[in-house]
């Protein structure tokens, strides 16, 4: 009996009625996603079309230097003096005086002075979790992950595992440092694992909102001689004394990490951007064979003047970090008064579960219609049973923002009772 083939529908065919059952399934079901058009400059609040100004608890802008005079001036300066585009990767024509000094400034965020670590950017922090570990291991290695790890981590791991066979990978539970201890004693037992273990993990989970455990992630790799990676970009600008990130929150030295990768695209001016920053030799080794730098273009050199003045700023102005964590606490304080759970963490993620997807995006809309903005997380950002509203906190906010978010929840709550 000959194959049976669709040989009367086409391709194109094919695919768009897959695709429209998709989205009609969304529809249905309550779970589309709709783009929000904000009409002028992140900050405390936004113009949004269609809804006019709201408050904005859904940005990523910690610090509120998306909008700051001196961060905005340092772009244009760098507009005008070195053009729109870097046309070139960094290697070919790319490397501009202001990758140099935001790359010298990050090493310097990170103690490079000291502990001789230095730093790369990309134009993602999605590029430089896709390039370092393609690029740093070799079969033989293994690389360990919190379950909860960043899709950019996870889709890291799982390349490296295709284009480099022999590289192994595990999984540990969320935050479990047992679970870890138990992967990594099967690493050392394991004959295959033949060369370096790297265990890596989010500094501050970005939908749970929490920290990872630094101190037994540190001790736990040094007892089975294990690597340790930090993806902060969740942590820098928010987390220690001087929003230096997870190391510092715990009073530990930069060095604490082997590798730190992070983002230009949230406390630190929220343009665009990512970096790795370690020791020299991972450095190199990244630009001489990472692809994501030997195929992409550079950071738009106005991004990367922005960004390098969004850090001296960091660094000039630590009462920023200080109001964002009493922002922070006053704001978990009034989600709960107004009759909903958030996940307890220092950081300035704030989640409502709420379980449903269709509810998590109901509430935001009934949200938005009361003026703040806040976005419903669910399937596939979460998973299935897992979505909330995902509050985000800022140093931007006055107190009356915050009481806007608190009344909204108040009203919301009346309305589900």
């Amino acid at each position: 009996m000959g194959m049976t083939t669709a040989t009367n529908v086409s391709s194109f065919d094919l695919f768009a009625q897959r695709a429209q059952g998709i989205l009609q399934h969304l529809t249905e079901t309550g779970q589309l996603k709709h783009l929000q058009m904000i009409e002028g400059p992140m900050d405390a609040t936004v113009r949004l079309r269609g809804y006019g100004e709201v408050a904005c608890f859904c940005s990523n802008n910690y610090l509120g230097l998306a909008n700051h005079p001196e961060v905005v001036q340092a772009g244009i300066d760098g507009l005008q003096r070195y053009g729109a585009g870097t046309a070139s990767v960094r290697f070919i024509c790319g490397t501009f005086t202001p990758h140099e000094t935001l790359e010298n400034t990050l090493a310097e965020l990170y103690d490079g002075s000291r502990n001789g670590y230095t730093a790369y950017t990309f134009t993602s922090c999605w590029n430089a979790n896709e390039a370092i570990f393609p690029t740093l291991c070799e079969p033989g290695d293994m690389i360990i992950s919190d379950e909860l790890n960043h899709a950019s981590i996870i889709d890291s791991i799982r390349l490296t595992s295709t284009i480099k066979k022999g590289v192994h990978k595990a999984i540990y539970k969320h935050a479990d440092l047992d679970d870890l201890r138990a992967k990594l004693e099967a690493a050392r037992t394991n004959a295959e694992v033949t060369g370096a273990i790297w265990v890596v993990t989010d500094g501050v989970f970005s939908m749970e909102g929490d920290i990872a455990d630094l101190p037994g992630l540190r001790k736990l790799c040094d007892q089975f001689g294990a690597m340790l990676v930090v993806d902060d970009s969740h942590g820098t600008g928010v987390m220690g004394r001087t929003g230096r990130g997870t190391h510092e929150h715990f009073g530990m030295p930069a060095e604490t990490v082997d590798f730190y990768t992070g983002t230009l695209g949230k406390s630190l001016g929220g343009g665009a951007g990512g970096y790795v920053v370690g020791p020299r030799h991972g450095i190199d080794l990244l630009v001489q064979r990472g692809r994501p730098t030997l195929f992409s273009n550079a950071v738009p050199v106005t991004v990367a003047c922005s960004a390098n003045k969004a850090i001296e700023i960091l660094m000039r102005e630590p009462q920023r970090v200080v109001k964002l964590r009493e922002n922070v606490a006053y704001a978990r304080k009034g989600i709960k008064e107004a009759g909903f759970d958030v996940l307890e963490s220092p950081t300035a993620i704030c989640p409502i579960i709420v379980h449903d997807t269709a509810r998590a995006i109901a509430m935001s809309k009934q949200l938005l219609e009361l003026g703040v903005y806040v976005i419903g997380f669910g399937y596939p950002v979460v998973p299935e049973g897992h979505a909330r509203l995902r509050v985000q906190i800022s140093a931007a906010h006055e107190r009356e923002h915050i009481d806007t978010l608190i009344n909204a929840l108040r009203k919301l709550n009346a309305g589900l009772s």
